[in-house]
């Protein structure tokens, strides 16, 4: 198998310790790009992109290199390697951008011969695009190595939330992620006694406006960045928090469900459906009605210890790491097979 990334993923991943053989690729936007992608992909039986803007750079390296317009938009076909694409999110744009977005969406799912999505929305988002061929490839996160400690003292003592509920958020600080909202919903929780700890995980373009406004207000919130323990210090919450505009299959609700710890979410995306009932989930921009849901599970022990153990049931139903891996496979087997 061959895997093209930017450098920097391969120190990431460790595609070569995996076994791979891994081409590193030039900067977004690079028109050495598709060159490097089409040298990659000579002799390949399959080719796979995950998401928009890998899927049009390997559409661009697989038309034909001369003759004919390319990236055109039409069936593969006349012995081109097949094209598999996977949509893991969707974007919300407006506007000129939004319209670009719709394009590239028609042209790749037209390019690609399966377009696999990690949500039922995805999917059907693929078929409206004119995809010919768009199926459900749930992607479930690998469960954590080790044991992790639920309500571990070490974590919430780091944090500052010993005698008081923790509440934790895990994402980019970037707009369409739902913090503006978090925080108007945490001014209307601040009455509460004691009054809980909301703490954000992450990095982004927002990180110093939200920092501004929550020094203005007074709010309990912290910001602290990128960590590498997101899994321990979630073990630690009283509740997770998902208030995101958009989102597939949360890696955040999945995290949460798979260690019991009661999430409320935003009823976006493929959140319903990987959630199921085992969530409390709450409309997209609703400050009120998230602290509402927040703070009715912080006040119900009972509810909380339900949604852990409805947490722990819905993971279960979620496909394993080694069936994710069996599915794609049987999909390049069908392809090569062709």
């Amino acid at each position: 198998m061959t895997v093209c990334a930017p450098p920097e993923l391969d120190r990431l991943y460790d595609y070569l310790g995996a076994g791979a053989h891994f081409v590193p690729l030039p900067r977004l936007g690079d028109p050495a790009t598709v060159t490097a992608l089409r040298n990659a992909c000579i002799g390949a039986d399959v080719v796979h992109a995950h998401g928009l803007q890998a899927s049009v750079r390997a559409a661009l390296a697989l038309s034909a290199p001369s003759g004919g317009a390319p990236f055109c938009g039409g069936p593969s076909g006349g012995g081109r390697t097949p094209l598999v694409t996977t949509w893991h999110s969707r974007n919300h744009l407006d506007g000129a951008r939004g319209g670009v977005q719709r394009l590239l969406e028609r042209r790749t799912v037209r390019a690609a011969s399966v377009v696999l999505g990690t949500s039922s929305e995805l999917v059907d988002r693929a078929r409206r695009r004119g995809a010919r061929d768009a199926r459900l490839a749930p992607v479930t996160v690998p469960a954590a190595r080790g044991p992790v400690c639920l309500h571990d003292g070490k974590a919430r003592a780091e944090l500052g939330a010993v005698d008081r509920p923790l509440l934790m958020a895990v994402g980019a600080l970037e707009r369409g992620r739902g913090y503006r909202t978090l925080l108007d919903a945490a001014r209307l929780w601040r009455d509460l006694d004691p009054q809980p700890l909301l703490v954000i995980a992450g990095e982004g373009r927002e990180r110093a406006a939200l920092q501004r406004r929550i020094t203005a207000e007074g709010l309990a919130v912290r910001l602290i960045g990128r960590r590498d323990d997101v899994a321990e210090l979630l073990a630690a919450a009283d509740v997770a928090v998902l208030p995101s505009r958009r989102e597939a299959r949360s890696l955040l609700a999945q995290e949460a469900l798979r260690l019991g710890v009661p999430l409320v979410a935003t009823a976006v995306g493929g959140v319903p459906e990987l959630v199921g009932d085992a969530a409390e989930l709450v409309p997209y921009g609703d400050a009120e009605a998230l602290a509402f849901a927040v703070r009715g599970l912080l006040e119900d022990a009972e509810r909380r210890m339900d949604l852990a153990a409805a947490g722990r049931v819905q993971a279960g139903t979620w496909p394993t790491e080694d069936e994710t891996v069996a599915h794609v496979l049987s999909v390049y087997d069908e392809l090569a097979g062709r």
